[in-house]
């Protein structure tokens, strides 16, 4: 087995060396080089059972590099924007290397809002304020809120989000505003928003309260935005960036930076492999810093004295059950009583509600507070005719958003989400701010900033704005059809007998929007290996998808599973806690583990999902919001 699995990393690893070449080589000889590298790379990561290099094979493709023959490019930082520049680079046809100290898209990236979208409020800053800098952003996000739609269509997908107005004011300033929004959107518009009146409204979202607080419903106006699977599209963007060529390692934190002979410019980073223990050295003609919240960490690596540019903000989100918001539509309330932004949207089977927009310290593992839930739960209450209860809360989170830090702003509610990109010292590019939407064109502005910082020579310009990620190409909203026709899921009793079981409709949607294309693959595994049992209760994540991802996506602990491979640590913290054990036993058996390491991961999975404050894991007065 060990000898099969070198010689499949060899192969993978000649045919990622493969992939530059052939991207130099359409340099060359084709008259649009940047049409013959995007033909290459789509080739490359349509091809059936596309799957990255085993993970050490990329250590050994990072540790490979010299002073002599250094990377073009290392990232330092595996979320969305991470990611994002290492795809990118590498379909230009640099060398690439991508280190991430925690699992990819383990900060920020997986604890986002959900959505991709252009930006109501700013749109309105812009009119109101003439802000011309704000309408640019919203013109852009609007741009790039397609593209990752297109992009990752198994992932992302429009979500109708429902207004409400509660006097004829509100409905024409709405609807009025909302068409702008349109208007903006031009030929990326995913569809016309439009008024409904009050009984259509409650017909589409039977929770929305008519009346209440002395006021009435005049009606709601809907308009559509973004939804993605956050985690799984990071996760796919870094399988994607493999598949073309790019060395990427999860658990390598950069431990120095390291100078030229003379101290004035980045060439490489030392880093410490922090599964094995080993450190190592990495060599790069640039660096490029996208460690989110704690680029200002990176940064005073290469200087100590600089000042920091991250003004953290902490947005907290809560999952309800599903009968809160029904499928398939939204709720978004544009004022609160603070005059911010709350929602309520339908993700994955359960409602996330959030959010909260302030002021915290940068930690590896932030946690919500409890009066920021008992926040969501009072401005959601106000709008709804059931019972808001703190007992119905199945997970919360904190995320913290890295935004540009405007010394004159004075809140984090009026600094732009925009980023920045610049070169504070030789050698090492750090990107800041944005958001999930902007990712792709965030990156292509960070491997821009690296080719002049460097002279890179890449093949070509970017090409990733018609780039799908892996299990992309072929996949259409029927595909699930194919995996419950054609396959079942064999499950092991506690006796020791395999019985077969349907793969039914909810499961094979799982699979089919979790995977893409790639989705057969997982299926192929729960009928042959007889992995085909249910994690939980209640949810269609299969034990089969633990080998999959521990064997091609580098999925290297418990927590990597539970929280960015299959969500249910975000959807139901309790449910998560219980198909710990199980996840466990099946990483274990892919990666060799013994009774001590696999007690270490129950461990580090039980406190992990502790920062998660369900109503069973937290300890709060529950006020109005009791549990009767």
């Amino acid at each position: 087995m060990a000898a099969w699995r070198l010689r499949r990393a060899g192969a993978a690893l000649a045919a990622s060396s493969a992939v530059a070449v052939a991207l130099a080589a359409s340099s060359a000889s084709a008259s649009d080089p940047s049409a013959a590298a995007l033909d290459a790379a789509r080739q490359r990561v349509a091809q059936p059972g596309a799957a990255p290099p085993p993970r050490d094979a990329q250590r050994a493709a990072l540790a490979g590099s010299t002073p002599a023959e250094p990377l073009d490019v290392l990232v330092v930082g595996g979320g969305a924007t991470g990611c994002g520049a290492a795809l990118d680079a590498a379909t230009r046809g640099l060398r690439v290397g991508l280190v991430e100290r925690e699992d990819f898209s383990s900060g920020t990236s997986s604890r986002s809002t959900k959505l991709i979208h252009g930006g109501v409020r700013y749109l309105e800053k812009a009119v109101f304020n003439l802000d011309y800098g704000q309408l640019k952003l919203v013109f852009h996000a609007l741009k790039e809120r397609k593209q990752v739609i297109e992009n990752a269509p198994h992932l992302c997908h429009a979500l109708p989000c429902m207004t409400p107005c509660f006097n004829w004011f509100e409905v024409v300033y709405y609807w009025f505003g909302l068409k702008f929004y349109d208007l903006v959107a031009g030929r990326r518009l995913l569809h016309l928003s439009r008024y409904y009146s009050v009984d259509e409204s409650v017909e589409l979202f039977p929770t929305l309260a008519k009346n209440g607080h002395d006021r009435s419903l005049r009606g709601t106006v809907v308009y559509y935005d973004g939804q993605m699977n956050d985690s799984r599209l990071n996760v796919g963007l870094v399988c994607t960036a493999a598949v073309v060529g790019a060395a990427v390692l999860n658990y390598a934190e950069v431990v120095s930076l390291i100078k030229d002979e003379s101290g004035e410019r980045i060439i490489g980073a030392r880093i410490r492999d922090t599964l094995s223990g080993k450190e190592f050295e990495t060599f790069a003609k640039v660096v490029i810093n996208a460690a989110g919240p704690f680029c200002d960490s990176v940064r005073k690596m290469a200087n100590n004295d600089v000042v920091p540019m991250i003004c953290p903000s902490s947005g907290v989100h809560i999952v309800l059950p599903d009968y809160y918001s029904p499928e398939g539509m939204g709720l978004i309330v544009p004022k609160t009583k603070d005059g911010r932004v709350v929602f309520m949207l339908p993700w994955l089977g359960r409602t996330v509600a959030g959010t909260t927009d302030s002021s915290t310290a940068i930690t590896m593992l932030p946690e919500p507070h409890e009066d920021e839930i008992q926040f969501i739960l009072d401005a959601i209450s106000d709008y709804l005719n059931v019972q808001v209860r703190r007992s119905d809360v199945l997970s919360a989170w904190s995320g913290i958003r890295p935004l540009a830090m405007d010394p004159s702003a004075k809140n984090t509610e009026s600094i732009s989400r925009d980023h920045v990109v610049f070169e504070d010292y030789p050698g090492l590019i750090t990107i800041t701010g944005g958001k999930w939407t902007t990712y792709r064109s965030m990156a292509e502005d960070a491997v821009n900033a690296a080719v002049r910082s460097g002279n890179l020579k890449p093949a070509n310009s970017c090409v990733t704005d018609n780039l799908q990620i892996v299990g992309g190409y072929g996949w259409d909203p029927a595909s699930f059809t194919v995996l419950a026709q054609n396959y079942k899921r064999m499950k092991k009793t506690y006796g020791g007998k395999v019985i077969p079981g349907a793969m039914d409709s909810a499961v094979s949607k799982h699979l089919s929007h979790a995977y893409g294309t790639l989705a057969e693959q997982v299926a192929s595994i729960a009928q042959n290996e007889g992995l085909g049992k249910r994690l939980a209760h209640g949810y269609p994540f299969l034990e089969a998808e633990v080998a999959y991802c521990a064997r091609h996506e580098y999925c290297e602990s418990a927590v990597d599973f539970v929280a960015r491979r299959c969500r249910l640590a975000f959807l139901d913290t309790d449910a998560a806690g219980r198909a710990l054990p199980r996840i466990v036993d099946i990483l274990a058996s892919e990666h060799k583990w013994d009774k001590a390491r696999k007690k270490v991961e129950l461990q580090k999975g039980r406190e992990f999902l502790e920062t998660f404050k369900s109503s069973k894991n937290a300890q709060f007065s529950d006020g109005k919001h009791n549990g009767r």
